[in-house]
């Protein structure tokens, strides 16, 4: 029986007004290793679809070229267009600039005019990241996150992808960091997501398990396909759909879960899914925001 999620809120009182600078949520992440030009198109249908979906609440506000936040009236709607519409694109929507509401949309895109970025960069990729509301769990359901998940991912030429549990950070400061530390280790169902680094050293190397998990070219074809990797897979709550042939989401129980180490809730479908996927997963080099090179290290390896 899935347990309920954890509420993860950590915020400051500024004049009687309380901002919310850490708060759980689910996360929808797609890793594509195409140039920003191929796909531009489709990166704003699927934004568009996203703010339809999460109506009436909307973006509200984005980070202008000085890295300001403006509002995103339309005006700034067609901004955002024209951004997403040109050879290279980094965009920023929140719902309120001022504290973290689990609306968000961010999107590092990588153009084929960087040098290298098809031949000697090949860890650059292009990241895009949905981010929903942990009352949408309970408000909408798993399934019809399951389903937008696939209907955002539908027109992307995607590598790699997940949707789970993840930890929403407006500013990882100093202070936050004993907090995140301590969440992330006894709850290794939450994700933490910086964007920014993905874009340029991810490549095609796969994050730790989720909930969902996106597997495309060339990791689902060097694992076999997805009856393969469907054969490896024994536990009794993991799901292997293919989406096409080259294409696969793998489903770890029906609702995204945290586990909590103290209780001995170790999440095994997600290690189990570990160890087939191991010699894919991502290794990062250095901090990952307030966390030693170390402490990433474990983070990364939760699972193994």
């Amino acid at each position: 029986m899935s347990r309920p999620v954890p509420q993860i809120r950590e915020g400051i009182d500024i004049e009687d007004q309380w901002v919310v600078l850490v708060r759980e949520g689910i996360s929808i992440a797609f890793y594509m290793r195409q140039p920003h030009e191929v796909m531009a198109s489709a990166v704003w249908r699927a934004l568009e679809r996203y703010r339809q979906a999460v109506s009436p609440r909307q973006p509200g506000w984005y980070v202008d070229s000085s890295g300001d936040w403006q509002p995103l009236d339309s005006e700034g709607d067609a901004v955002i267009r024209k951004r997403l519409l040109e050879s290279s694109a980094l965009v920023e929507l929140i719902e309120r600039p001022d504290s973290v509401t689990g609306i968000a949309f961010n999107y590092r895109g990588q153009s084929k005019a960087v040098a290298g970025f098809e031949e000697e960069e090949r860890e650059r990729t292009c990241a895009l990241e949905f981010r929903l509301p942990i009352e949408f769990l309970d408000e909408q359901g798993p399934e019809w996150i399951r389903s937008l998940a696939i209907d955002l991912g539908r027109e992307l030429p995607w590598n790699s992808g997940h949707v789970g549990l993840s930890l929403e950070v407006g500013s990882w400061t100093r202070t936050l960091t004993p907090r995140l530390r301590e969440v992330t280790r006894r709850h290794p169902g939450f994700d933490l997501n910086q964007l920014d680094r993905l874009a340029l050293y991810l490549g095609t190397k796969l994050r730790p398990p989720a909930w969902l998990n996106f597997l495309g070219p060339p990791v689902l074809n060097e694992l076999g396909g997805a009856e393969v990797l469907r054969s490896r897979l024994h536990s009794p709550s993991t799901q292997v759909e293919a989406l096409s042939p080259e294409r696969a989401v793998v489903s770890l129980g029906p609702v995204p879960e945290a586990g909590d180490l103290e209780t001995g809730d170790t999440l095994p479908a997600y290690r189990e899914l570990a160890r087939v996927l191991e010699p894919w997963l991502y290794v990062h080099k250095g901090e990952w925001g307030g966390l030693t090179e170390a402490e990433v290290r474990q983070w990364e390896r939760r699972f193994l």
